[in-house]
């Protein structure tokens, strides 16, 4: 035993108790009763009623390094996730130049990530028109599935899927039994939907409307029927899908979902006009859809909670929604706004840990991460649930200090985030170098 973590609240897979976590080169070695104590000269880390939580997992983080570092870099995206208790990011394959959309290009963000990263960093794949011929190596090089966008991504080296591109990628991701993890708006009902240029939410909220989702999630259910595609729905914004993901998972879809923090606190109704902080695609939308979204979780409908933290410099948040740049920064706030929320809504922080950190993990197949338990990594997120802060975005390690949350009080302050057994930050101040790993299928 080189470590012992005590306190009265540990959120495990049987629940949350009193226990004591002992750490032995960099796993949990027991979770064992809370007045155990350990061999002469082992360092205890007493923790008082704070709870100890898996540290979080969170499979959808914008980096944008190489190529858009002034936009989110290595260095900073993984000091601000270990200040809000994430220990594992798994990055996305675009925003970054080059997208990690070959083995070289993977290999050039991986060379990059490994200099800078102060948590365990994951790589997704991309899925475009014309890459599926390296689909399987990428496979073979560790990437933890492969995205695709089935609407126009928003840069033009990451080209969307059109229908017969959808079914070729979801047959070869089929043959490697990998996850395909996609966008799903219909490029059709965009196109569709009312134009308006401007500083209005309600005519931004207009132009993505809830059937984009809707006609682009039953597409992805009928190719991952046909071809038998392990699939997951990105950031699920409208409710109204719901009902198609719950049916095709009951038939034997393979197919999950995720939706973000913003979706789960934030509505239309409170979004400031010009305030493009809050632009995000699909968008932020009415209260009645938040709380049908809060039902799904309950239900096991979604699965996992995670940020879509996808930043930009701050001169790209002009004040004319069809002209900003869609993403909400949230890396190091996630665990408290959810928190917030969900302890309004009567959930518990062993649900939220379930959101946020196991159901993630498991998402990734990162085995070693995501619970409290003998044999897996040693991560974890401390927290005082009952206190409160106010966002300052200058407080926030990310970037760019730019933040949809900015002025909102939230419960539950991170007090440390451990890795491996190590603090690597501590009363929202990283810590340490850049220790962490990458991590590979």
């Amino acid at each position: 035993m080189e470590l012992l973590l005590r306190s009265t609240r540990v959120v495990t897979p049987e629940g949350v108790r009193a226990a004591a976590v002992a750490v032995t080169g960099g796993r949990i070695a027991a979770v064992l009763p809370h007045g155990t104590e350990p061999p002469a000269g082992t360092p205890v880390e007493e923790l008082g009623d704070d709870v100890i939580l898996p540290g979080l997992v969170d499979t959808h983080v914008h980096v944008n390094d190489p190529g858009r570092a002034e936009w989110e870099g290595f260095a900073t995206a993984t000091r601000a996730a270990a200040a809000g208790g994430v220990t594992t990011l798994v990055d996305m394959p675009l925003n970054s130049l080059p997208p990690t959309t070959t083995v070289a290009h993977l290999r050039a963000k991986q060379a990059v990530a490994r200099r800078r990263a102060h948590i365990d960093v994951g790589f997704w794949g991309g899925a475009l028109p014309d890459n599926l011929a390296d689909l399987r190596p990428l496979h073979d090089a560790g990437v933890l599935g492969f995205k695709a966008f089935l609407s126009p991504s928003g840069v033009d080296e990451f080209p969307h899927l059109g229908r017969g591109d959808l079914d070729a990628v979801a047959a070869r991701i089929a043959e490697l039994d990998a996850l395909l993890i996609v966008h799903a708006e219909d490029p059709d009902r965009l196109d569709g939907a009312p134009r308006h240029t401007g500083p209005r939410y309600a005519d931004f909220l207009a132009s993505r409307p809830r059937a984009a989702e809707h006609e682009a999630i039953a597409a992805l259910v009928d190719v991952a029927r046909r071809r038998g595609t392990r699939v997951h729905v990105l950031h699920l914004s409208s409710a109204g899908a719901l009902p198609v993901i719950a049916a095709a998972r009951a038939e034997g879809v393979r197919i999950t979902a995720e939706t973000c923090p913003h979706f789960l606190t934030l509505t239309a109704e409170e979004v400031p006009d010009g305030a493009t902080e809050f632009k995000c695609c699909p968008p932020i939308r009415e209260a009645a859809n938040r709380d049908a979204l809060w039902a799904a979780l309950a239900d096991g409908v979604i699965d996992c909670v995670v940020s879509d933290h996808s930043p930009c410099t701050a001169d790209l948040k002009v004040p004319d929604f069809a002209a900003a740049w869609g993403g909400i920064s949230s890396l190091q706030l996630g665990l408290s706004a959810v928190w917030t929320e969900a302890r309004r809504r009567g959930r518990t922080l062993a649900d939220v840990a379930r959101w946020m950190s196991t159901a993630p993990a498991a998402l990734a197949g990162l085995s070693a991460k995501g619970a409290i338990e003998a044999g897996r990594d040693a991560d974890f997120a401390v927290l005082a649930p009952d206190e409160t802060f106010t966002v300052d975005p200058a407080a926030l390690h990310h970037r760019n200090p730019v933040t949809a949350y900015a002025g909102r009080t939230l419960h539950g302050v991170v007090r440390s985030t451990w890795l491996r057994g190590r603090r690597t930050a501590d009363h929202g101040t990283p810590l340490t170098g850049p220790t962490g790993r990458l991590l590979e299928r």
